[in-house]
């Protein structure tokens, strides 16, 4: 049987102040003037956040907030798991897995609505036991350690074995980004066990021999977008990813500054496009809680390797037959005609404010959207 060691995030007072002198020392690039962000994301801005990072962020006080929800290690087939694990109060409460993407996805602004409904305007029926596992290859749960440990495929079959080995026979599955992939593979997995799956602005990659017949006239201009997506500048950052990822890894796991922009060059990309920045779009603490998470565990290059390990890209993808619900945000390029020959969708939501990172920008929106799904599943 798998055993379920408690966990608590601790990072040491030297890593800190290593973090520190590291941003106290970068070495700033020159940029040009009046370019804005047709450069990629301007140093200006990174300064300023990186100032911030050092000199008012307070990790330890985030550290705190974090651990108050349990939190547990594992090993699964040799990769080591880290997951919370917050059961509601609620007896009839229906377990509810919740998968991140790259660079990464905040789910802690909805664990309170998700697990005590009733505390946040909802009802007790609405309640979930939830599970938020890492992903191998990222934050605490370390880096990967063989080839093919960080694809989305492996990430499935570890999270279906964690779902049964916590004891759950019926459960929820709920991802965007990466996690988009990962979820509907454990209805394919899992069938007999899950309820159903939710998604938020799934990525919807078309098969070589897609055409786009039969779509609507907004898949069809999402669709040209796609196949024109390799040849645009917001690209760039998925090519290195599925190509060179070890290149990179050096300078992301070198300098806090270098990896402060890599990665939030790529949230811009895919923030609310009604937001300046990422910072407008979501809590600056939030997103440099999660940048602290990736530098002191040094995952940010192995986090990488997701891309060049997966094989669901552009893969046809069989429907599990699990119902399945998608909302999506401003900005999205999820393909309906995709997802509904992928899935069987059975509730569309579209939103007006929010982005690809929903959890983080939008969390009111998702809480309501999982609500209304998963009432009908139960």
């Amino acid at each position: 049987m798998t055993t379920f060691a408690p966990f608590r995030i601790d990072i040491p007072d030297a890593d800190i102040e290593d973090l520190y002198r590291r941003l106290a020392a970068t070495r700033w690039p020159e940029e040009l003037p009046g370019v804005g962000w047709t450069y990629g994301i301007p140093t200006g801005y990174v300064r300023e956040l990186a100032e911030y990072w050092r000199t008012g962020f307070d990790w330890r006080a985030q550290e705190a907030a974090r651990n108050r929800y349990p939190q547990f290690v594992t090993e699964i087939d040799g990769q080591r798991v880290h997951f919370l694990h917050i059961r509601s109060a609620e007896p009839d409460a229906l377990p509810l897995v919740l998968v991140h993407g790259w660079p990464f996805e905040d789910f802690t602004a909805m664990i309170g609505a998700l697990t005590d409904p009733v505390a946040h305007g909802g009802a007790p029926e609405d309640a979930f036991h939830l599970v938020i596992p890492t992903l191998p290859g990222f934050g605490f749960s370390g880096p990967t350690h063989a080839a093919g440990a960080a694809s989305t495929e492996r990430s499935a079959e570890l999270i279906a074995r964690l779902m049964a080995e916590s004891g759950y026979e019926r459960y929820g599955a709920q991802g965007g980004d990466a996690g988009s992939f990962i979820a509907p593979d454990l209805g394919r997995i899992d069938t007999g066990q899950v309820a159903g799956v939710h998604l938020n602005d799934p990525i919807t990659i078309p098969s070589w021999g897609d055409d786009g017949s039969g779509y609507s006239a907004s898949d069809q201009e999402k669709l040209a977008r796609m196949r024109d997506w390799s040849s645009k500048d917001t690209s760039g950052y998925a090519g290195m990813h599925a190509t060179r990822p070890q290149t990179l890894a050096p300078a992301v796991a070198d300098s806090p500054a270098g990896m402060l922009a890599w990665v939030l060059d790529v949230v811009n990309t895919f923030k609310d496009p009604a937001k300046a920045t990422p910072s407008d779009a979501i809590d600056r603490d939030m997103l440099l809680t999660n940048l602290s998470v990736l530098w002191f565990t040094n995952t940010t290059g192995s986090s990488m390797r997701l891309y060049k390990e997966s094989r669901h890209w552009g893969a046809e993808l069989p429907d599990s037959g699990v119902p399945t619900g998608i909302a999506v945000f401003p900005g999205n390029n999820t393909i309906r005609g995709i997802a509904d020959k992928q899935n069987t969708v059975v509730h569309w939501s579209e939103f007006d404010r929010g982005g690809h990172f929903a959890p983080m920008e939008a969390p009111d929106l998702m809480i309501g959207d999982l609500r209304e799904f998963f009432r009908k599943l139960r």
